[in-house]
């Protein structure tokens, strides 16, 4: 059968999970395709995680400069071009396009521009041509999604903000998890009037909660203003758009970003004629070899309902690789995955939160930091970093770390391998410390918290 068929893996959707599954694959002697309709390389690399980590980067370089002062340095902020900073993303972003083309074509993975489609558990149409292949995966992502109310149309999400022909004077961002806050954060660093809309008035929610709202109350301290309502309609107007509220407050804004999720994009993938299952919460149904309920059809990545993530869909794709091609059973364990969140301050975490652990029915040790970081004692900023250990009562196992300041996502990545490993809190209380650092906070907690 494997022969008589065009390819032995058809893969639709040219993100993260896509690119890694085809073209390591094709290394082990597999006949590959990928049918991409966008762009190479997914969201992360064209419109997420990439790009707004180096919008990240600009809107930090005002309150740098603003801290310099305390060190002796004036250094003075004259102007700010959008048009620089953007079209210098998009050249760094076509760069790396660039790059996932030749991993694909140096593998020998055939790549199909257009847009793929089920039609059996065998058969892929692209555009009107139909190949046949061994097995089909399906990566295609995820895509931003906004709340059905009068005036949507008027909102932009991410995706459209990499690209703004012009840079806003006042914006309000609906939302209030990590992409949410993070775009809210660069705005308004970059000098932009930010309104953040939440209905819950609390940001960041389903992180563990200490560490959230003292996370929320130096994200406020940056000039944000947050309104805890969600937009009840929004009306363009000849000055930009009136966002409207039901307690009858309203704003005047030059830009409004939802940011309120991403749902998979499922959009003319064939699941329904091909009675392709979903999950309640409408993400593609797996077990664990990502095989759907239709024979040789498989997902991963943010079609299905797993951590949405980078370094969780290049996992997904090896998990599957040696589950189909290396005759490994093992499957993915998603224990323990790192994350950060790109505030400003920036927060990370790793492992179980304080709540979490308690809803397994744990007993827990917490232990709690919160200091001004030793730059900041010249800098003149009054910005506090916050560091919590949660540890089994037990077994003195370390089950989650978080952090709120500089360098969070750098510290969090070290503090990780330590977790999965299964440390305990006394391997953690005879390491020896960097100092001076905020990250030798995290071996020198010796005081439970409760």
């Amino acid at each position: 059968m494997e022969n008589s068929m065009d390819f032995d893996l058809f893969i639709i959707g040219a993100g993260s999970a896509g690119v890694r599954a085809g073209r390591m694959a094709a290394a082990m002697g597999k006949r590959v395709a990928v049918a991409e309709s966008r762009y190479l390389g997914g969201t992360c690399v064209n419109v997420g995680c990439v790009p707004k980590k180096l919008f990240v980067y600009a809107s930090e370089f005002p309150h740098m400069l603003q801290e310099a002062k305390g060190f002796g340095l004036d250094l003075q902020l004259k102007t700010f071009d959008w048009a620089t900073l953007r079209d210098n993303k998009t050249k760094e972003i076509e760069r790396l396009n660039g790059i996932y083309k030749k991993l694909l074509d140096n593998s020998g993975v055939k790549t199909l521009w257009g847009h793929g489609k089920v039609v059996s558990p065998n058969h892929v149409e692209v555009d009107g041509t139909r190949y046949s292949s061994e097995k089909i995966l399906l990566a295609t992502g995820g895509w931003p999604s906004k709340p059905d109310i009068p005036g949507k149309e008027h909102m932009i999400t991410s995706n459209e903000l990499f690209y703004m022909e012009f840079f806003p004077k006042s914006a309000v961002v609906v939302g209030s998890g990590y992409i949410a806050v993070e775009f809210a954060g660069i705005l308004n660093g970059l000098g932009c009037d930010t309104h953040i809309a939440s209905r819950s008035g609390k940001l960041l929610r389903g992180f563990d909660e200490s560490t959230r709202q003292i996370a929320q109350r130096e994200i406020l301290k940056k000039g944000l203003s947050l309104i805890a309502e969600q937009p009840s309609a929004i009306v363009k107007n000849p000055d930009g758009y009136q966002v409207e509220f039901a307690s009858g407050k309203s704003v005047q804004a030059d830009l409004v970003v939802c940011a309120t999720g991403r749902s998979p994009n499922l959009e003319n993938l064939g699941l329904e004629e091909q009675g392709i299952a979903l999950d309640e919460k409408g993400f593609v149904k797996v077990d664990d070899s990502f095989q759907t309920n239709v024979p040789n059809v498989f997902a991963m990545g943010d079609l299905i309902n797993t951590a949405q993530l980078t370094p969780v869909a290049l996992a997904e794709a090896m998990t599957f690789l040696a589950q189909q091609y290396q005759d490994k059973s093992d499957t993915l364990n998603y224990d323990n995955i790192p994350t950060a969140i790109f505030s400003q301050p920036c927060m990370a975490t790793v492992g179980l939160s304080e709540q979490a652990a308690k809803q397994k029915g744990l007993e827990v040790n917490i232990y709690e930091s919160e200091f001004k970081a030793l730059k900041h004692t010249l800098s003149g900023s009054d910005e506090r970093t916050f560091m919590k250990l949660v540890v089994d009562k037990n077994t003195d196992q370390v089950l989650g770390a978080h952090m709120l300041g500089e360098h969070a996502s750098e510290i969090l990545q070290g503090i990780a391998i330590a977790i999965k490993a299964g440390a305990s809190k006394a391997i953690f209380d005879s390491t020896i410390g960097i100092h001076p650092s905020s990250a030798e906070e995290f071996v020198t907690m010796r005081s439970i918290t409760r």
